[in-house]
C-alpha cells in the first residue's frame, strides 16, 4: 500500500456554524494543495438523517477541492457519505474495531489527551490522533488546565502522527509543530474568522505547508 498523505490542518466543525456550514467549508478549502486539509464533521446533537445530509454536503465541498472529510464517531454516516475516514472519541469504538469495519482504505483518527491514550491509538492501528487541549480554550475549561507543549512533545515521541488541538491559532501553530506535531487542529480559528479561506491558509503556512497558488502539501 502506498503511504498515506495525512492532513496538516484539521478543521473541526461546531454547531454554531448552523446552516452556513457547507458554504463556509467550501470557502475555507478553495484552492488549497490536495489533501492538505481534513474537515472533521463533529455534530453530536444532529439526528441521523440530518447528519447524513450534512455529511454528503460536506463530502461534495471537500471532494471538489481534493480535500478530506472525516466524520466524528459515526462510522455508518462516514460510510454512507463516502467520507475519507472517521474520528473516534477517546472513549469511543476502539480503532481496531473501526478498522475491521472500514477496511484499510479509510483514515482512522482518535482523540487523545495523554501519552497513554496516544500509545493505545497507535497500537490499535490508528492513522493519526488529535492531542489536547494544548492551550487554554473556553470549551475545555471544565476539564482542567491545558496539557501544554511539553506533554505534546512527550506524546509525539511515540511515533503516531499528532495534530495539536485546543486553543490553536495562527500565532501558536508553529510552536505546536516545533513540539513534534505533524499538524494542527482548530475550531474557532477558522469557524469564527471573517475570512475562513485566509485563516486556513495562514494555519497551513504556520505548519510549513505551501498554501499559495501552485503550492503542494509539503513542508518548506
Amino acid at each position: 500500500m502506498m503511504p498515506r498523505t495525512l492532513p496538516r490542518v484539521y478543521l473541526v466543525t461546531a454547531p454554531e456554524a448552523g446552516e452556513d456550514l457547507p458554504a463556509r467549508v467550501t470557502a475555507a478549502v478553495a484552492g488549497l494543495p490536495p489533501r492538505a486539509v481534513a474537515v472533521q464533521l463533529r455534530a453530536k446533537e444532529e439526528a441521523g438523517r440530518r447528519l447524513l445530509a450534512l455529511a454528503r454536503a460536506l463530502r461534495a465541498a471537500t471532494a471538489k477541492e481534493g480535500q478530506l472529510l472525516v466524520v466524528n464517531d459515526r462510522l455508518d454516516v462516514a460510510m454512507l457519505a463516502e467520507a475519507d475516514g472517521v474520528h473516534l472519541p477517546s472513549r469511543g469504538i476502539p480503532p481496531t474495531a473501526a478498522r475491521q469495519l472500514l477496511g484499510a482504505g479509510m483514515l482512522v483518527g482518535v482523540s487523545c489527551h495523554s501519552a497513554a491514550e496516544v500509545r493505545r491509538a497507535r497500537e490499535g492501528g490508528a492513522d493519526l490522533a488529535t492531542f489536547g487541549p494544548v492551550f487554554a480554550t473556553p470549551s475545555k475549561l471544565r476539564f482542567g488546565p491545558p496539557l501544554g507543549l511539553d506533554r505534546l512533545r512527550e506524546a509525539a515521541r511515540l511515533g503516531l502522527p499528532l495534530l495539536g488541538l485546543g486553543g490553536v491559532d495562527v500565532a501558536n501553530a508553529a510552536a505546536v509543530v516545533e513540539a513534534g506535531a505533524s499538524g494542527v487542529a482548530a475550531i474557532r480559528a477558522w469557524l469564527s474568522a471573517d475570512d475562513p479561506a485566509g485563516a486556513v491558509r495562514a494555519l497551513l503556512a504556520a505548519t510549513g505547508t505551501q498554501a499559495g497558488p501552485g503550492g503542494s502539501n509539503t513542508r518548506r
